[in-house]
């Protein structure tokens, strides 16, 4: 293997002149002179031979050429990067933070319970976590903000595994009208009323929470605003089960007697940012998620059994 011409600080100051806007923005954000971005990338095109760059008035525009060099080298920076980054967590152990994004969907009891599980085993490990909804999920990942995610869908490129399947249930406060009509509830029948749904939090908006076409919406910022919506009486939603678990009991919400059942269901996958670049404290996090999903769905088996033998 040849050693190469162009050192990884010539790269980087072809890709910031681009993703900056220009030769003084990227001087500013490299923290150098512009006259040091300038000669790195007239280097760079000498040593290649090649023109990365076109002058349109007093603008710098990429050639065909440069938009290849651009997109490879912000490859190259991105491998860099990952292998210091691995590296860094070998030489120290475990690693000081780890960034984690879960859907809003995932139970909360059982993300805290693992949090805590892995308490004991790195309590010097920061937990920073980040609660996001469908498109934020997978935004955080392709943006390298978190090392591992739980996330509806698997981003191209990503190493992912089928970590669970939640189910979702309709449901109202007891006394909304939607629970008077005396016999099921139609899809009609939900688009006269308000529906509560929680909002895409990725940049992108996504509508595929949105179930139904109803004449009225509010889109609410978490969770917990929803819940608190509906079981105060101002409109429907759909949740994941467990999400209202203690409001059934409490009889604050009811199932809605749904014509076709009213079920449905998502997908959640543990997806790693960086597989192969993963400290010890991201797979032992990642380990102790798959454990505590695979008990609290045995646990669950076992009641739902309990239940049938009773009945």
């Amino acid at each position: 293997m040849s050693n190469p011409r162009i050192s990884l600080d010539q790269w980087r100051a072809l890709v910031a002149v681009v993703d900056a806007g220009g030769y003084a923005q990227a001087a500013s954000r490299l923290n150098k002179s512009q006259s040091a971005v300038t000669y790195s990338v007239q280097r760079l095109e000498s040593l290649l031979g090649v023109k990365a760059f076109e002058i349109h008035g007093r603008k710098a525009v990429l050639t065909p050429t440069g938009r290849l060099l651009h997109r490879r080298a912000r490859a190259l920076l991105e491998e860099a990067d990952a292998i210091e980054r691995a590296s860094r967590s070998l030489s120290a152990g475990w690693e000081a933070e780890i960034r984690i994004a879960v859907e809003i969907i995932f139970p909360t009891y059982l993300l805290l319970a693992t949090l805590d599980r892995f308490g004991a085993d790195s309590p010097h490990t920061h937990i920073e976590l980040f609660e996001s909804v469908l498109g934020g999920t997978q935004e955080a990942l392709l943006q390298g903000r978190v090392d591992l995610a739980i996330a509806p869908q698997v981003p191209q490129g990503f190493h992912g595994e089928a970590l669970m399947r939640l189910r979702f249930v309709p449901a109202a406060h007891p006394s909304h009208p939607l629970h008077a009509l005396g016999r099921a509830v139609t899809m009609r029948d939900l688009r006269a009323h308000r529906q509560v749904v929680v909002r895409d939090t990725g940049s992108t908006r996504n509508t595929r929470g949105t179930v139904v076409e109803a004449k009225q919406r509010w889109t609410v910022g978490h969770m917990a605003t929803s819940i608190l919506a509906v079981r105060s009486g101002y409109g429907f939603a759909w949740y994941p089960e467990d999400k209202i678990r203690l409001e059934l009991e409490a009889g604050t919400l009811a199932l809605l007697p749904m014509a076709d059942s009213g079920e449905r269901f998502a997908e959640l996958y543990l997806v790693y940012a960086d597989r192969e670049g993963a400290g010890p404290g991201t797979l032992r996090l990642a380990a102790l998620l798959r454990e505590s999903v695979a008990e609290s769905c045995a646990a669950g088996h076992a009641r739902a059994a309990d239940a049938k033998r009773t009945t």
